[in-house]
């Protein structure tokens, strides 16, 4: 929703969550949601897009003027870094480009940082050492894919079966294909792929080149 916020034309966008340790829901959502913001910034920095056009916040019901003065003071630091992509002299298009990849992978995102998504921060320097520059670099550079072999597929239809979002379609008469706009890359259909068989092939390739 983020990303979504910034293609349809949002140049900030602000969370605002309860304090940390103090939700009123065993979840803990406000600690997802600052994992989600922290990982998001670094996605937008390697992407070229300021990273403070994006803010979280905790805070409770009575702190209305808190509240007043971040919204305030945020206010002044969206209106200073310009509309999107002005300040970060990138193209209208080219953003548009670039959030659109970033909003299609994000399935896969949350499956390969699963693990860090989960954890739960507690000072400033951990949020900061939570994702590296370097990782998110990583993540962008070898992104997977999954693709079936026809030569290979005997059209058993487990692959179809197993498929969390019916990305994967066919008849005993075909091999089966994978619709790439549906896939989220989670590797469910190569597991799923009788060994004896083989059909799916793993590849890797760089998102923005």
């Amino acid at each position: 929703m983020v990303f979504r916020a910034f293609l349809n034309g949002a140049d900030g966008v602000f969370i605002g969550g309860c304090r940390l340790n103090e939700c009123n829901y065993t979840t803990q959502g406000n600690y997802d949601a600052l994992n989600m913001v922290l990982l998001c910034k670094k996605i937008m920095e390697y992407i070229g897009v300021n990273p403070d056009r994006l803010r979280i916040e905790f805070m409770t019901s009575g702190d209305g003027i808190l509240f007043a003065g971040i919204m305030n003071e945020f206010g002044r630091q969206v209106r200073e870094a310009g509309p999107l992509g002005t300040g970060e002299e990138i193209e209208p298009d080219e953003i548009k480009s670039k959030l659109n990849k970033i909003i299609k992978l994000v399935p896969y995102i949350k499956l390969k940082k699963n693990q860090k998504l989960g954890a739960r921060p507690v000072s400033p320097e951990e949020y900061e050492s939570l994702f590296s520059s370097e990782e998110i670099e990583q993540l962008f550079k070898e992104v997977e894919s999954y693709q079936i072999d026809p030569e290979k597929c005997q059209s058993c239809g487990i692959c179809a079966g197993r498929c969390p979002v019916e990305a994967i379609s066919g008849d005993k008469k075909s091999p089966y294909i994978i619709d790439k706009e549906k896939c989220i890359r989670c590797g469910t259909c190569m597991e799923a792929c009788p060994s004896r068989f083989g059909a799916i092939n793993r590849m890797t390739s760089a998102v923005f080149v």
